[in-house]
């Protein structure tokens, strides 16, 4: 168990009156210890965080969330925002602060005609599909749909359509940020240009973001999905061949490869289900037809136990993984950009999935890449984008009394896996975020000295805290 992950809750030490004034000046309702709805408002994906805060301002609109930032700077207080709350760090929640909830703020508009699509900060990408599929666009956006679009974002944003289009945070036209001073700020090329460059990447740092604008782009309705789960007998060799498809595959291929078990429920067959897997999964971006013809190889590349590959729906193909990552199981997920795979590396990486301590974890490799690595990597704040793949040790399990187990396998790959890599995690997949600055560091490279200045510019009482730390450094 961690117990540093599950702390009794603090009071404030503010008066009543002083608490009271302050939720009479909020539109949206303030969710106190001992209200009804407190257990169920504080909790997160990851089953690890116990955290009480001692008020959640479930923000109606933008004056919300600047008093609640105000009400938090003058009074000392801890505060943490909650878009999606997927994080696996839990830094949605703290202990004896304010959590900024922005769960009722999700609204979605969409320009067909500029090809953007404006949301609010507490939507989720399920939220974004369903309006811009309307008109057969997309904003490249993560790989569950019920992931809230601030997180995913401000960290890079990884998905089915990464080499054709980019990171959700390449994608960004503009944001409205309620920065520290309690000011609703906009920000983009033009505007706040040192801000736009730094929430893109760090943005947890900087703010709260009540609006996020996207570049769209043409996707769907229906998209060509690769997904043969093959027996893992010969683990490696089946890694080669994948590895040697996607080197050469075309940026509107987007594969990733995982090393898991069939799950345990009727959509699969009974005499496959728990079996260990590795999938060959990929989704093309680009006219269906012809992903099926490109793909088709990568489904041939060993005799499948089972093949779920055909076409699909680009927002069923955004809702499909929902179900493995339910509410309240254990998640601790570490990762390392991959620079060279070679069959040692190969060998690395199928000896650290066999390893695997539930059959709910995933060991996966990312490939990288396309339009990714055509960015300059000082262009935002988001560095590590030479890198071919990512390595993830996805830890997901549901006994507490397996915790320290299921850590150590996180940790001891990544370990495994350093002599293949120049360092750097996606800091999406943290696990707690435990080596700080060192991580940071690595991640950002020399972008890092940059954050710092604009943090000590915009946030130089550090109230932004509650999240992969950046302190604020005069520059």
């Amino acid at each position: 168990m961690v117990a540093q992950h599950t702390a009794p809750g603090m009071s404030t030490g503010l008066d009543e009156t002083t608490i009271m004034d302050f939720i009479g000046r909020l539109r949206g309702p303030a969710i106190l210890p001992g209200s009804d709805d407190y257990d169920e408002a504080r909790s997160v994906r990851n089953g690890m965080i116990d955290r009480r805060p001692e008020i959640i301002v479930r923000c109606s609109g933008v004056a919300d969330v600047v008093e609640a930032v105000n009400f938090a700077r003058d009074n000392g207080l801890l505060l943490s925002v909650r878009g999606g709350a997927h994080n696996v760090a839990g830094n949605a929640v703290n202990d004896g602060g304010v959590v900024i909830d922005l769960s009722g703020m999700k609204a979605a508009h969409v320009d067909p005609v500029s090809r953007t699509a404006r949301a609010q900060g507490g939507a989720t990408w399920g939220d974004i599909d369903r309006e811009t599929q309307l008109f057969g666009l997309a904003a490249p956006g993560g790989v569950v749909s019920t992931t809230g679009i601030g997180g995913l974002t401000l960290h890079g944003g990884l998905g089915h359509l990464r080499r054709k289009h980019g990171l959700s945070l390449d994608n960004l036209v503009s944001v409205d940020i309620v920065t520290a001073d309690g000011q609703v700020r906009h920000a983009s090329e033009s505007e706040n240009s040192d801000l736009f460059w730094a929430v893109r990447g760090a943005g947890s740092n900087f703010g709260v973001i009540v609006s996020f604008e996207f570049r769209l782009h043409p996707v769907g309705p229906m998209v060509a999905l690769c997904a043969p789960m093959f027996a893992a007998g010969d683990r490696s060799g089946i890694v080669r061949a994948w590895r040697d498809f996607v080197d050469g595959a075309p940026d509107e291929v987007n594969s990733i490869f995982l090393f898991w078990n069939v799950p345990d429920n009727e959509h699969f067959p009974e005499e496959a289900r728990r079996q260990p897997v590795g999938i060959a999964a990929a989704v093309y971006a680009g006219p269906l037809e012809e992903g099926e013809r490109v793909l088709q190889p990568l489904r041939e590349i060993a005799t499948p136990l089972l093949d779920l590959s055909g076409p699909i729906t680009y927002t069923a193909l955004q809702g499909a993984f929902d179900p493995f990552f339910p509410k309240g199981r254990r998640y601790y997920w570490k990762s390392i950009y991959v620079d060279t795979l070679t069959d040692d590396a190969v060998d690395t990486y199928a000896q650290c999935a066999e390893k695997r301590p539930s059959i709910l974890s995933s060991a996966t490799l990312w490939h990288l890449g396309g339009a990714i690595g055509r960015v300059d990597p000082t262009a935002t704040a988001y560095y590590r984008r030479d890198a071919p793949y990512l390595f993830a040790a996805e830890a997901s399990w549901d006994d507490p009394a397996a915790d320290d187990a299921n850590i150590a396998w996180a940790r001891d790959s990544l370990a495994a896996m350093q002599p293949y890599s120049r360092g750097g995690a996606y800091l999406n997949f943290p696990g707690f975020g435990e080596e700080k600055e060192t991580m940071l560091r690595a991640a950002y490279g020399p972008n890092y000295d940059r954050l710092a200045a604009i943090k000590h510019k915009y946030d130089p009482g550090n109230l932004f805290r509650m999240n992969l730390n950046i302190k604020p450094v005069a520059g």
